[in-house]
Protein backbone atom coordinates (compact mmCIF):
# COMPACT_ATOMS: atom_id res chain seq x y z
CA UNK A 1 0.00 0.00 0.00
CA UNK A 2 2.54 2.38 0.78
CA UNK A 3 4.75 1.36 -2.50
CA UNK A 4 1.44 2.39 -4.45
CA UNK A 5 0.86 5.76 -2.58
CA UNK A 6 4.99 6.73 -3.41
CA UNK A 7 4.28 5.62 -6.98
CA UNK A 8 1.14 8.11 -6.97
CA UNK A 9 2.67 11.23 -5.05
CA UNK A 10 5.71 10.35 -8.18
CA UNK A 11 3.20 10.23 -11.12
CA UNK A 12 1.34 13.63 -9.35
CA UNK A 13 4.39 15.58 -9.13
CA UNK A 14 4.96 14.79 -12.27
CA UNK A 15 2.01 15.85 -13.50
CA UNK A 16 2.55 19.17 -11.48
CA UNK A 17 5.94 19.28 -13.09
CA UNK A 18 4.49 19.13 -16.60
CA UNK A 19 1.45 21.06 -15.83
CA UNK A 20 4.15 24.09 -14.99
CA UNK A 21 6.01 24.11 -17.94
CA UNK A 22 3.38 23.84 -19.85
CA UNK A 23 1.72 27.25 -18.11
CA UNK A 24 5.06 28.77 -18.11
CA UNK A 25 5.20 28.03 -21.96
CA UNK A 26 1.42 29.70 -21.88
CA UNK A 27 2.67 32.95 -20.33
CA UNK A 28 5.93 33.39 -22.38
CA UNK A 29 3.50 33.31 -25.28
CA UNK A 30 0.62 35.65 -24.09
CA UNK A 31 3.21 38.09 -22.65
CA UNK A 32 5.31 38.19 -26.34
CA UNK A 33 2.05 39.43 -27.80
CA UNK A 34 1.94 36.95 -30.24
CA UNK A 35 -1.07 34.38 -30.64
CA UNK A 36 0.36 30.86 -30.35
CA UNK A 37 0.33 29.14 -33.71
CA UNK A 38 -1.98 26.71 -35.41
CA UNK A 39 -0.74 23.31 -36.74
CA UNK A 40 -1.62 21.49 -39.91
CA UNK A 41 -4.78 19.80 -38.40
CA UNK A 42 -5.70 23.29 -36.77
CA UNK A 43 -5.53 25.61 -39.85
CA UNK A 44 -8.35 26.33 -42.39
CA UNK A 45 -5.74 24.77 -45.18
CA UNK A 46 -2.81 22.64 -45.00
CA UNK A 47 -0.94 25.34 -47.03
CA UNK A 48 -1.61 28.40 -45.13
CA UNK A 49 0.92 30.81 -44.11
CA UNK A 50 1.57 31.95 -40.49
CA UNK A 51 1.08 28.18 -39.22
CA UNK A 52 3.45 25.65 -37.49
CA UNK A 53 4.85 26.15 -34.11
CA UNK A 54 8.60 25.82 -35.61
CA UNK A 55 8.29 28.94 -37.55
CA UNK A 56 8.72 32.17 -37.34
CA UNK A 57 7.54 35.79 -38.82
CA UNK A 58 10.51 35.55 -40.44
CA UNK A 59 10.29 32.46 -42.47
CA UNK A 60 6.34 33.49 -43.12
CA UNK A 61 7.82 36.58 -44.68
CA UNK A 62 10.30 34.35 -47.04
CA UNK A 63 7.55 31.64 -47.40
CA UNK A 64 5.27 34.17 -48.89
CA UNK A 65 8.18 35.57 -51.34
CA UNK A 66 8.72 31.96 -52.17
CA UNK A 67 5.26 31.20 -53.40
CA UNK A 68 4.70 34.11 -54.95
CA UNK A 69 7.89 33.18 -57.12
CA UNK A 70 6.61 29.93 -57.59
CA UNK A 71 3.50 31.10 -58.73
CA UNK A 72 4.10 33.85 -61.05
CA UNK A 73 7.27 32.62 -62.75
CA UNK A 74 6.97 28.68 -62.77
CA UNK A 75 3.63 27.71 -62.44
CA UNK A 76 2.32 29.04 -65.70
CA UNK A 77 5.23 27.78 -67.88
CA UNK A 78 5.29 24.37 -66.32
CA UNK A 79 3.24 22.85 -69.07
CA UNK A 80 5.49 24.08 -72.28
CA UNK A 81 8.58 23.26 -70.20
CA UNK A 82 6.88 19.78 -69.52
CA UNK A 83 6.85 19.44 -73.71
CA UNK A 84 10.30 20.61 -73.37
CA UNK A 85 11.72 18.21 -70.87
CA UNK A 86 13.80 21.15 -68.95
CA UNK A 87 13.52 24.06 -67.39
CA UNK A 88 15.37 27.35 -69.36
CA UNK A 89 18.35 29.10 -68.17
CA UNK A 90 16.41 32.25 -67.11
CA UNK A 91 14.33 30.54 -64.74
CA UNK A 92 17.39 29.20 -62.79
CA UNK A 93 18.63 32.74 -62.70
CA UNK A 94 15.13 34.38 -61.77
CA UNK A 95 15.34 31.85 -58.97
CA UNK A 96 18.76 32.81 -57.60
CA UNK A 97 17.86 36.61 -58.03
CA UNK A 98 14.60 35.87 -55.86
CA UNK A 99 16.72 34.28 -53.25
CA UNK A 100 15.42 30.77 -53.63
CA UNK A 101 19.02 28.83 -54.06
CA UNK A 102 21.73 27.99 -51.97
CA UNK A 103 19.37 29.30 -48.89
CA UNK A 104 21.38 26.89 -46.16
CA UNK A 105 24.48 27.20 -46.97
CA UNK A 106 26.43 29.93 -45.18
CA UNK A 107 26.93 33.45 -46.28
CA UNK A 108 30.39 33.55 -45.96
CA UNK A 109 30.42 30.64 -48.48
CA UNK A 110 29.00 32.63 -50.76
CA UNK A 111 25.22 31.14 -50.04
CA UNK A 112 21.72 33.23 -48.15
CA UNK A 113 22.74 31.67 -44.37
CA UNK A 114 19.40 30.91 -43.94
CA UNK A 115 18.54 27.76 -41.65
CA UNK A 116 17.30 24.07 -42.82
CA UNK A 117 13.64 25.49 -42.25
CA UNK A 118 14.13 28.22 -45.49
CA UNK A 119 15.49 25.05 -47.76
CA UNK A 120 12.46 22.82 -46.51
CA UNK A 121 10.18 26.24 -46.73
CA UNK A 122 11.31 26.41 -50.58
CA UNK A 123 10.53 22.54 -51.29
CA UNK A 124 7.25 22.81 -50.09
CA UNK A 125 6.18 25.80 -52.22
CA UNK A 126 7.29 23.66 -55.43
CA UNK A 127 5.19 20.78 -54.18
CA UNK A 128 2.25 23.27 -53.11
CA UNK A 129 2.15 24.53 -56.97
CA UNK A 130 2.39 20.84 -58.38
CA UNK A 131 5.37 21.80 -60.43
CA UNK A 132 8.06 18.84 -60.45
CA UNK A 133 10.21 20.50 -62.86
CA UNK A 134 12.57 22.52 -61.42
CA UNK A 135 15.35 20.79 -59.83
CA UNK A 136 15.90 23.29 -57.06
CA UNK A 137 16.14 20.76 -53.99
CA UNK A 138 19.11 18.72 -56.12
CA UNK A 139 21.09 21.75 -56.74
CA UNK A 140 20.92 24.06 -53.66
CA UNK A 141 20.06 21.06 -50.76
CA UNK A 142 22.01 18.09 -52.28
CA UNK A 143 25.05 19.03 -54.26
CA UNK A 144 25.83 22.55 -52.45
CA UNK A 145 26.27 21.04 -49.28
CA UNK A 146 29.07 18.26 -50.49
CA UNK A 147 30.80 21.24 -51.65
CA UNK A 148 30.35 23.66 -49.02
CA UNK A 149 31.66 20.98 -46.17
CA UNK A 150 34.14 19.05 -48.50
CA UNK A 151 35.47 21.15 -50.96
CA UNK A 152 38.88 23.69 -50.83
CA UNK A 153 38.44 27.49 -50.38
CA UNK A 154 39.12 27.52 -54.19
CA UNK A 155 36.23 25.27 -54.98
CA UNK A 156 34.30 26.99 -52.59
CA UNK A 157 34.98 30.36 -54.88
CA UNK A 158 34.67 29.17 -57.62
CA UNK A 159 31.30 27.46 -57.70
CA UNK A 160 28.93 28.39 -54.95
CA UNK A 161 28.52 32.03 -55.11
CA UNK A 162 27.95 31.19 -59.21
CA UNK A 163 25.57 28.52 -57.87
CA UNK A 164 23.46 30.40 -55.54
CA UNK A 165 23.14 33.35 -58.34
CA UNK A 166 21.91 30.31 -60.40
CA UNK A 167 24.54 30.96 -62.93
CA UNK A 168 25.49 27.43 -62.43
CA UNK A 169 23.38 24.63 -62.35
CA UNK A 170 24.61 21.38 -60.29
CA UNK A 171 24.08 17.93 -60.50
CA UNK A 172 25.47 14.67 -58.74
CA UNK A 173 26.29 11.78 -60.49
CA UNK A 174 25.85 8.78 -58.53
CA UNK A 175 23.54 6.05 -60.50
CA UNK A 176 24.92 3.57 -62.96
CA UNK A 177 23.40 1.42 -65.54
CA UNK A 178 24.09 -0.94 -63.37
CA UNK A 179 24.49 0.17 -59.91
CA UNK A 180 21.95 2.46 -58.37
CA UNK A 181 21.52 2.71 -54.86
CA UNK A 182 23.88 -0.39 -54.62
CA UNK A 183 27.19 2.66 -54.79
CA UNK A 184 29.52 0.17 -54.06
CA UNK A 185 28.70 -1.61 -57.10
CA UNK A 186 29.48 1.27 -59.43
CA UNK A 187 32.17 0.79 -62.18
CA UNK A 188 33.62 4.23 -63.03
CA UNK A 189 37.13 4.45 -62.13
CA UNK A 190 39.31 7.48 -61.61
CA UNK A 191 43.21 6.48 -62.26
CA UNK A 192 46.07 8.38 -61.00
CA UNK A 193 48.33 9.71 -64.01
CA UNK A 194 50.88 11.71 -62.20
CA UNK A 195 49.33 15.05 -60.15
CA UNK A 196 45.81 14.49 -62.42
CA UNK A 197 43.38 11.42 -62.73
CA UNK A 198 42.30 10.19 -65.75
CA UNK A 199 38.04 9.65 -65.18
CA UNK A 200 36.11 6.56 -67.40
CA UNK A 201 32.74 5.47 -67.02
CA UNK A 202 29.13 6.59 -67.46
CA UNK A 203 26.28 7.01 -64.92
CA UNK A 204 22.01 7.03 -65.97
CA UNK A 205 19.19 9.00 -64.31
CA UNK A 206 20.65 12.17 -63.20
CA UNK A 207 18.70 14.85 -62.37
CA UNK A 208 19.37 18.06 -63.97
CA UNK A 209 22.28 16.19 -65.94
CA UNK A 210 21.44 18.02 -69.17
CA UNK A 211 21.47 21.62 -68.29
CA UNK A 212 24.57 20.72 -65.50
CA UNK A 213 27.63 23.05 -65.35
CA UNK A 214 29.25 21.20 -62.59
CA UNK A 215 28.93 17.81 -61.65
CA UNK A 216 29.80 15.77 -58.70
CA UNK A 217 30.81 12.92 -60.25
CA UNK A 218 30.95 9.33 -57.83
CA UNK A 219 34.04 7.23 -58.83
CA UNK A 220 36.71 4.57 -58.02
CA UNK A 221 39.89 5.40 -57.16
CA UNK A 222 41.39 2.70 -55.22
CA UNK A 223 40.12 -0.93 -56.98
CA UNK A 224 42.18 -2.60 -54.69
CA UNK A 225 40.77 -1.18 -51.29
CA UNK A 226 40.15 -3.90 -48.74
CA UNK A 227 36.79 -2.62 -49.51
CA UNK A 228 34.81 -1.00 -52.14
CA UNK A 229 33.53 1.45 -49.78
CA UNK A 230 37.19 2.60 -48.85
CA UNK A 231 37.87 3.25 -52.22
CA UNK A 232 35.30 5.37 -53.85
CA UNK A 233 36.18 9.17 -54.11
CA UNK A 234 34.13 12.34 -55.43
CA UNK A 235 35.11 14.77 -58.50
CA UNK A 236 33.94 18.21 -59.42
CA UNK A 237 33.67 17.28 -63.45
CA UNK A 238 32.74 20.91 -65.25
CA UNK A 239 31.00 21.22 -68.79
CA UNK A 240 33.63 21.27 -71.30
CA UNK A 241 35.89 19.01 -70.00
CA UNK A 242 37.52 17.02 -73.08
CA UNK A 243 36.29 14.00 -72.90
CA UNK A 244 33.08 14.91 -70.65
CA UNK A 245 29.66 13.89 -73.01
CA UNK A 246 26.16 14.04 -72.35
CA UNK A 247 23.68 11.75 -73.57
CA UNK A 248 19.77 12.14 -74.19
CA UNK A 249 17.65 13.26 -71.90
CA UNK A 250 15.45 10.52 -70.83
CA UNK A 251 11.91 10.10 -71.49
CA UNK A 252 10.14 9.45 -68.07
CA UNK A 253 6.48 8.77 -66.61
CA UNK A 254 6.42 11.56 -65.13
CA UNK A 255 8.47 14.64 -63.64
CA UNK A 256 8.73 15.43 -67.79
CA UNK A 257 9.72 18.91 -67.01
CA UNK A 258 12.73 18.22 -64.96
CA UNK A 259 15.74 17.20 -67.06
CA UNK A 260 17.29 13.50 -66.61
CA UNK A 261 20.33 12.78 -68.26
CA UNK A 262 23.34 9.98 -69.33
CA UNK A 263 26.32 11.29 -68.59
CA UNK A 264 29.58 9.33 -70.35
CA UNK A 265 33.12 9.96 -69.22
CA UNK A 266 36.12 8.60 -71.55
CA UNK A 267 39.74 9.51 -70.93
CA UNK A 268 38.49 12.97 -68.81
CA UNK A 269 41.85 14.27 -67.27
CA UNK A 270 40.72 16.05 -64.47
CA UNK A 271 43.73 18.06 -62.22
CA UNK A 272 43.79 17.43 -58.23
CA UNK A 273 42.53 20.49 -57.90
CA UNK A 274 38.93 18.81 -59.29
CA UNK A 275 38.86 16.10 -56.59
CA UNK A 276 36.27 17.14 -53.97
CA UNK A 277 37.74 16.16 -50.17
CA UNK A 278 40.30 13.43 -49.47
CA UNK A 279 40.92 10.49 -51.82
CA UNK A 280 39.07 7.50 -50.82
CA UNK A 281 36.76 9.30 -48.20
CA UNK A 282 33.58 9.64 -50.90
CA UNK A 283 31.67 6.80 -49.86
CA UNK A 284 32.14 8.16 -46.16
CA UNK A 285 31.25 11.50 -47.56
CA UNK A 286 28.02 10.27 -48.95
CA UNK A 287 26.47 8.22 -45.78
CA UNK A 288 27.22 11.37 -44.05
CA UNK A 289 24.74 13.49 -45.99
CA UNK A 290 22.17 10.44 -46.26
CA UNK A 291 20.03 12.16 -43.62
CA UNK A 292 19.58 15.51 -44.97
CA UNK A 293 18.64 13.61 -48.31
CA UNK A 294 16.19 11.58 -46.92
CA UNK A 295 13.61 14.13 -44.98
CA UNK A 296 14.20 16.29 -48.25
CA UNK A 297 12.10 13.22 -49.82
CA UNK A 298 10.47 13.33 -46.57
CA UNK A 299 9.76 16.91 -47.16
CA UNK A 300 8.41 16.76 -50.73
CA UNK A 301 6.36 13.85 -50.05
CA UNK A 302 4.41 15.67 -47.26
CA UNK A 303 4.05 19.04 -49.28
CA UNK A 304 2.15 16.70 -52.16
CA UNK A 305 -0.26 14.66 -49.89
CA UNK A 306 -1.55 18.43 -48.60
CA UNK A 307 -1.71 20.12 -52.25
CA UNK A 308 -3.16 16.71 -53.55
CA UNK A 309 -6.18 17.29 -50.17
CA UNK A 310 -6.06 20.89 -50.84
CA UNK A 311 -7.64 20.35 -54.51
CA UNK A 312 -9.52 17.51 -53.90
CA UNK A 313 -11.67 19.58 -50.84
CA UNK A 314 -12.09 22.28 -53.03
CA UNK A 315 -13.61 19.74 -55.50
CA UNK A 316 -15.94 18.19 -53.60
CA UNK A 317 -16.91 21.83 -52.15
CA UNK A 318 -17.85 22.33 -56.06
CA UNK A 319 -18.89 19.00 -57.63
CA UNK A 320 -22.76 18.51 -57.59
CA UNK A 321 -24.13 15.27 -57.20
CA UNK A 322 -27.28 13.49 -56.23
CA UNK A 323 -28.92 17.49 -55.74
CA UNK A 324 -26.16 18.14 -53.00
CA UNK A 325 -22.74 18.94 -53.45
CA UNK A 326 -20.28 15.54 -52.83
CA UNK A 327 -18.94 17.61 -49.45
CA UNK A 328 -22.20 17.46 -48.10
CA UNK A 329 -22.15 13.32 -48.99
CA UNK A 330 -21.14 11.34 -45.32
CA UNK A 331 -19.01 8.55 -47.16
CA UNK A 332 -17.26 11.75 -49.05
CA UNK A 333 -16.92 13.11 -45.33
CA UNK A 334 -15.50 10.07 -43.69
CA UNK A 335 -12.83 9.14 -46.44
CA UNK A 336 -11.13 12.31 -46.51
CA UNK A 337 -11.56 13.25 -42.71
CA UNK A 338 -9.31 9.76 -42.88
CA UNK A 339 -7.07 10.96 -44.94
CA UNK A 340 -6.60 14.42 -43.61
CA UNK A 341 -5.22 12.61 -40.39
CA UNK A 342 -2.86 10.34 -42.05
CA UNK A 343 -1.40 13.44 -43.22
CA UNK A 344 -1.61 15.56 -40.55
CA UNK A 345 0.07 12.98 -38.18
CA UNK A 346 2.70 12.49 -40.77
CA UNK A 347 3.31 16.53 -40.86
CA UNK A 348 3.96 16.04 -37.15
CA UNK A 349 6.69 13.70 -38.03
CA UNK A 350 8.29 15.61 -40.67
CA UNK A 351 8.48 18.68 -38.74
CA UNK A 352 9.95 16.69 -35.66
CA UNK A 353 12.73 15.47 -37.85
CA UNK A 354 13.20 19.57 -39.87
CA UNK A 355 13.51 20.57 -35.90
CA UNK A 356 16.12 17.81 -35.09
CA UNK A 357 17.91 18.34 -38.13
CA UNK A 358 18.41 22.27 -37.79
CA UNK A 359 19.44 21.24 -34.21
CA UNK A 360 21.98 18.74 -35.82
CA UNK A 361 20.41 15.26 -34.13
CA UNK A 362 18.70 14.13 -37.04
CA UNK A 363 20.13 10.04 -37.30
CA UNK A 364 20.05 8.04 -40.79
CA UNK A 365 17.56 5.76 -39.36
CA UNK A 366 14.73 8.59 -38.30
CA UNK A 367 15.46 10.38 -41.63
CA UNK A 368 14.64 6.80 -43.36
CA UNK A 369 11.16 6.27 -41.24
CA UNK A 370 10.52 9.86 -43.01
CA UNK A 371 11.28 8.93 -45.74
CA UNK A 372 9.39 5.79 -46.15
CA UNK A 373 6.20 6.84 -44.29
CA UNK A 374 5.95 10.02 -46.16
CA UNK A 375 6.42 8.20 -49.52
CA UNK A 376 4.34 5.50 -48.57
CA UNK A 377 1.41 7.83 -47.27
CA UNK A 378 1.48 9.64 -50.67
CA UNK A 379 0.92 6.92 -52.63
CA UNK A 380 -2.04 5.92 -50.53
CA UNK A 381 -3.30 9.32 -50.47
CA UNK A 382 -3.32 10.08 -54.35
CA UNK A 383 -5.51 6.65 -54.88
CA UNK A 384 -7.82 7.44 -52.38
CA UNK A 385 -8.31 11.04 -53.24
CA UNK A 386 -8.58 9.49 -57.08
CA UNK A 387 -11.42 7.80 -55.65
CA UNK A 388 -13.41 10.72 -54.35
CA UNK A 389 -12.71 12.54 -57.46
Amino acid sequence: MSALFRLNSCLLRENISKFSHYARFLSSEASSGQPARLETSQAAKMTDIGIRRMFSAEHDLFRGNVRKFFQQQIAPFHAQWEKDGQLPREAWLKAGQSGLLGTNIPAEEGGLGGDFKMAAIVAEEQGYVNCSGPGFVVHSDIAMPYICKYGSKEQKAKFLPAMTRGEKISAIAMSEPGAGSDLQGIRTVAVQSGSDYILNGSKTFITNGWMSDVVIVVAITNPGARTRAHGISLFLVEEGMAGFKKGRKLEKLGLHAQDTAELFFEDVRLPKSALLGEDGKGFYYLMSELPRERLLIAIIGQAAMEFMFEETRQYVIQRKAFGKTLAHLQTIQHKLAEIKTEICVTRAFVDQCIEMFDEGRLDSATASMAKCWSVGWTLTSRSCLRVVH
